[in-house]
């Protein structure tokens, strides 16, 4: 029969010093709750009046690493047999001395009262009846709950085939390799910015329960069930001056643990993490192509003390996790209102300024794209960053919303899943975290502008059926879908226009490709891009002055637009009759954005005759006359482009 890992370790003997009081069940010895913690306190105590902590308290950056390259040999997991635990492998403080720096002391860890401040984020107890589908709940809920990054959400179903058992049966063969996590303080700069996540060993699931449990056990006399404060200031203390140096950590792992059984109710529902990007409200049912870890789940299998590192999801898509079986999981949460500010504090508290590859808050959320930092939530709390806390228990979700970072740890061997989605309201989000990644020159996981086109275009097509009976939910989504569509449709009118007034394109064509990426900001084109003729072709985005790049045939530059952009500029000039939507995209308007570089890059364009949606002239060479699609002979003159 299957033991999932919370199941209780048992003891054959047990001897206790100190004031240690025990139960006796069955001939067996059994620690009562109280008894644990006293046992646990005595054993802390010890360990502390043992230990040296001078050179552990005065630390300028709290910043612990999820993984890393850089592990000493006594630290690496990949010695012993399969079955043996990675942990105590070594005082930490020993070799290098990683806690050289004692600049400022104000965010020391010696004081752990800061964990009994932190609030709880919301929790929720849908009906069965609210459970039916999960984009239509979190609609409902997201007024209030985003306001704090994440929100809990316990399942009125059950899944009723463990996640043992389908890794095990159901997923015949089912492995994994784990990733080393080193667990202490580090500082950050150039020496201590390496390759996170160092490969661990490979395992089945049962050899990773019972690896975890084995751990676990080792340290705490114990089969789990320990109050969730206490390993929470457990962890942080272990962060600090703890003797275990690494952990492995299952992340980012191909497969789900939900069951495909026809009797496996969860497994069945919507809420399955399988089908939340296919639900009618996602925006990624739109991809053509599947993005692991995205559009579809991925599983998370820890043991005590594997954490993931603060980061904020990709695009600032949401995310859902599930908790499958085993110990809870603390998480910590950053509402997306405050995501600047989370990048100031870690920017001028965490960083040394020789890793920033930029200024301001863009260098930080250049490396906290990396999903390698961690460090106590008292260092935002001090700086009036506002951080929530969720204790996830089986059979629990937890919901980050866009724009919101996370951080959060393990409190013993336990399995989750994870995956990523978006409806209406993440569109003017979306359009930041694009421009971000542009600043960047990242290259971008979706297709942002081909999404927003195709999403905005089936609410133009569906204004057209009479007595469509929408929520107050679905009308606000709208209302943002279409703001972000007026906002992009505007900008890419205006700069066509400019390019042809300035005769900056040669000849305008039909784009054969559907997105492609610009080569120098590496943004996604779905609308139009420029391109040159030579063997190897340069796209350019239309966000970049042509004219002032080095490109190879800068003097000879194609513009592609879409066939369809007459039909797009006829749905946007529709949502602009909406005024709600006009103040929508008003209220969305910032610096650096679209409606912002309209006016930036293109500031006289109404003085010479602009106005939005007028009819585009190409002005033809005679040299270049032949490269247009659409003249109608090879004299110079003027057309009316139909693109």
């Amino acid at each position: 029969m299957f033991i999932s890992g919370a199941s209780f370790f048992h003891f054959s003997c047990i001897t206790v010093t100190g004031d240690c009081y025990e139960l006796r069940v069955e001939g067996r010895a059994r620690f009562s709750r109280e008894a644990k913690l006293e046992f646990l306190k005595s054993k802390k105590l010890q360990q502390i009046k043992s230990e040296s902590v001078d050179n552990m308290l005065r630390v300028r950056n709290l910043t612990t690493r999820s993984g890393g390259d850089t592990l000493r040999a006594s630290s690496s997991c990949g010695m012993g047999s399969q079955n043996e635990p990675c942990a105590r492998l070594g005082d930490v403080s020993s070799g290098s001395n990683f806690f050289s720096k004692q600049k400022v002391d104000k965010f020391h860890t010696a004081d752990l009262k800061w964990i009994d401040n932190i609030e709880e984020c919301p929790v929720y107890y849908p009906s069965k009846k609210d459970f039916e589908d999960p984009l239509v709940y979190l609609q409902k809920i997201a007024p209030e709950a985003s306001k704090f990054g994440i929100c809990k959400i316990v399942s009125p179903l059950n899944a009723s085939v463990p996640a043992g058992i389908v890794l095990m049966k159901e997923n015949a063969g089912f492995k994994f390799t784990t990733r080393v996590q080193p667990l202490r303080l580090a500082e950050w700069d150039t020496d201590d910015r390496v390759t996170f996540f160092k490969s661990g060993r490979n395992y089945t699931f049962r050899e990773f329960e019972k690896m975890a449990n084995k751990v676990f056990a080792r340290r705490y006399c114990s089969g789990g069930g320990l109050p969730a404060t206490y390993m929470e200031k457990e962890f942080w203390n272990e962060i600090a001056c703890g003797k275990t140096e690494s952990v492995e950590y299952a992340c980012d792992v191909d497969g789900s643990a939900f069951s495909s059984s026809p009797s496996d109710q969860l497994g069945k529902s919507k809420w399955n993490l399988k089908n939340i990007s296919r639900l009618p409200k996602s925006i990624l049912r739109l991809l053509e192509t599947i993005i692991p870890g995205v559009t579809e789940p991925m599983l998370y299998i820890g043991m005590l003390f594997s954490m993931f590192a603060w980061h904020v999801e990709d695009h600032y898509l949401y995310s859902m996790n599930y908790h499958h079986c085993g110990a809870a999981k603390t998480w910590y949460g950053i509402p997306g209102h405050a995501a600047l500010n989370f990048e100031k504090v870690v920017r001028e508290y965490v960083y040394d300024r020789d890793i920033l590859s930029e200024k301001g808050v863009d260098g930080a959320f250049d490396v906290l794209l990396g999903k390698t930092t961690m460090f106590p939530p008292n260092i935002l709390l001090e700086q009036g960053v506002p951080v929530y806390k969720a204790v996830q228990k089986p059979g629990e979700y937890v919901i980050t919303f866009p724009r919101a970072y996370h951080a959060g740890f393990s409190h013993g061997f336990n399995c989750g899943e994870a995956v990523n989605f978006a409806i209406g309201d993440w569109f003017s989000l979306g359009s930041i975290a694009s421009r971000r990644y542009a600043l960047l020159s990242r290259i971008p996981l979706l297709p942002y502008e081909e999404l927003l086109c195709k999403e905005a275009m089936i609410l133009y097509k569906s204004s057209e059926v009479e007595d469509l009976d929408y929520s107050s939910a679905d009308l606000k989504s709208h209302r943002t879908i279409k703001a972000s569509f007026i906002t992009l449709m505007r900008f890419q009118h205006r700069a066509r226009w400019c390019l042809m007034e300035s005769r900056a394109c040669s000849a305008v064509s039909s784009n054969p490709y559907g997105t492609i990426l610009c080569s120098i900001c590496k943004r996604d084109c779905y609308l139009a891009y420029l391109s040159c003729n030579c063997d190897l072709p340069h796209a350019v985005c239309l966000r970049h002055n042509i004219k002032s790049l080095d490109l190879p045939c800068s003097g000879n530059q194609t513009l592609f637009v879409r066939e369809d952009i007459s039909e797009m500029e006829a749905a946007a000039k529709k949502f602009e009759q909406e005024e709600v939507v006009i103040l929508e995209a008003q209220r969305h308007c910032t610096k650096g954005d679209d409606m912002y570089l309209l006016f930036k890059m293109f500031p006289s364009a109404e003085e010479n005759g602009y106005t939005p949606y007028c009819k585009l002239k190409f002005h033809i060479s005679v040299e270049y006359a032949g490269a247009n699609d659409y003249s109608q002979d090879s004299a110079a003159g003027t057309e009316e482009c139909r693109l």
